[in-house]
């Protein structure tokens, strides 16, 4: 059963959860706006086949009855989502791929609309927004369906869960080839200012930039990219050509059991110094020490400390194969730069496989995965644009359970600052990490300069985990 499925089938038979409303939320300036089309870049096509990112933002709310709200929460939220859905109008359009078009584009047409589901929960919102593990499928009925058939796909979704004298949640579920998380971060944050303001008007960095040549593409790069996507679909078809070569339906959805837990791990501003100062001591006493400095930003330090536990959490035979990735805004990197405004994917990514799993499990693991992830952020240019045909025909020939692990989310994208009038989040969640392996990333709630690490294992391996983490942080 695909997360999709397992989202619709969960709200079916969930006693938890009851459907206030279904409605559609077109842009205010939806009668008189023009059609808009956009068509998708390199960058967008890497994303395309790809799973959907799922984002859930929980806000506490002693205040929230459910008379205030129907009566105060959800008509301001629709309405500011209406007035900030005029500036992003291609959000309340369709991904397509006509029969003559070499690539898909985006399309807007007037009277469009996204989807915005209302309900409410009996769930224990203190559970689900808070550190200690629980049950992942517990976060799915807090998820809307994004439509995806072979010929259209809905850019966005939203839902907007009450859970009475507790708090509410709004979840957005965004097509990865419409927006990457810079984009959705930055909606997100019109729609907060909006909202909280009750002013349509926004800031000059809140206002998108469609113009699609900011990004060159000196090498016919999207042709490309959609024959890298074609050798990488044949891998899942055993070698057979698909039926239909322009289906927009994502390549895999893994299944996810009843056994996968979510666990979030707060490392404090202080504890990440502490890791810094081991990654110091271990490297000037190493006797395999590189000459070569490491790079101990705060990614750096925090992402090697994951990947290690989540290696040796995993245990197994030393010698299978480990690999670790993580996206890169290209924005900054292209020559000239893209402006950070700019609407859509701007994101390329960095893979480092295959690896023996040994390297990480050792006394040195940690340091191991420091010198390989330094390496790589040291390495960044703006070439890692032009090799993302290579980097999906890499996939095509990945071993089978190996164990590659990648980042959702950033440190730099200010969710717990999205405030829409009733204080900032409780806690933010990426759900759509159950999709691979995979962990997320956000700066810490108090803003101290902190992270947060999301994490999504079998329980089995989600204790051990645990244990792992903490005990690293003891020494």
């Amino acid at each position: 059963m695909s997360i999709s499925q397992h989202i619709i089938m969960t709200k079916e038979m969930d006693s938890s959860l009851k459907i206030i409303d279904e409605a559609q939320v077109p842009p205010s300036n939806s009668d008189s706006s023009e059609s808009l089309t956009l068509p998708l870049t390199f960058f967008d096509l890497l994303w395309y086949k790809l799973h959907a990112v799922e984002r859930v933002i929980f806000y506490k709310l002693t205040d929230a009855t459910r008379p205030f709200f129907d009566s105060v929460i959800v008509p301001n939220l629709k309405t500011s989502l209406s007035s900030s859905l005029s500036h992003y109008l291609p959000l309340a359009g369709k991904l397509v791929w006509e029969p003559l078009d070499p690539k898909p584009k985006i399309i807007y047409t007037p009277n469009d609309a996204v989807s915005f589901t209302v309900a409410e929960s009996n769930a224990d919102f203190s559970r689900l927004s808070g550190n200690e593990p629980y049950p992942t499928a517990e976060l799915y009925p807090l998820v809307p369906e994004l439509q995806v058939a072979d010929d259209s796909a809905a850019a966005v979704s939203f839902q907007v869960t009450l859970f009475p004298n507790q708090g509410f949640c709004i979840c957005v579920n965004a097509h990865h080839a419409v927006l990457d998380g810079k984009t959705t971060t930055m909606f997100l944050k019109s729609w907060a200012h909006t909202c909280k303001n009750q002013d349509s008007s926004l800031p000059d960095d809140l206002i998108p930039i469609y113009d699609r040549t900011v990004v060159k593409d000196p090498t016919d790069l999207d042709t490309k990219v959609l024959n890298a996507w074609h050798k990488v679909g044949k891998v899942f078809t055993g070698g057979k050509e698909p039926e239909n070569p322009k289906s927009l339906k994502l390549l895999w959805s893994p299944e996810v059991g009843p056994d996968v837990f979510r666990y979030t791990l707060s490392l404090t501003k202080e504890n990440i110094q502490k890791l810094r100062e081991r990654l110091k001591k271990e490297s000037s006493s190493s006797v395999s020490s590189s000459p070569k400095e490491l790079r101990l930003s705060t990614f750096v330090i925090v992402y090697s400390y994951a990947l290690t536990c989540l290696i040796k959490a995993r245990g197994g035979d030393p010698n299978r194969p480990v690999g670790y990735g993580f996206a890169v805004d290209c924005r900054s990197l292209m020559v000239p730069p893209v402006p950070s405004n700019y609407f859509g994917n701007c994101v390329s990514a960095c893979f480092k496989m295959p690896i023996k799993a040994e390297s990480f499990m050792s006394e040195e693991g940690f340091l191991a995965a420091a010198r390989l992830v330094s390496d790589s952020v040291e390495a960044l240019d703006e070439n890692v644009a032009w090799k993302i045909p290579e980097l999906l025909e890499g996939f095509a020939t990945l071993s089978p359970g190996a164990q590659v692990l990648s980042v959702a989310g950033s440190t730099r994208f200010g969710v717990y600052g999205l405030d829409f009038g009733w204080g900032r989040p409780e806690k933010v969640v990426v759900v759509s990490i159950d999709q691979g392996e995979a962990i997320s990333m956000a700066e810490s709630r108090d803003g101290n300069g902190g992270v947060e690490i999301g994490f999504s294992l079998k329980k089995h391996e989600m204790d051990v985990l645990v244990e792992l983490l903490h005990k690293g942080l003891e020494n």
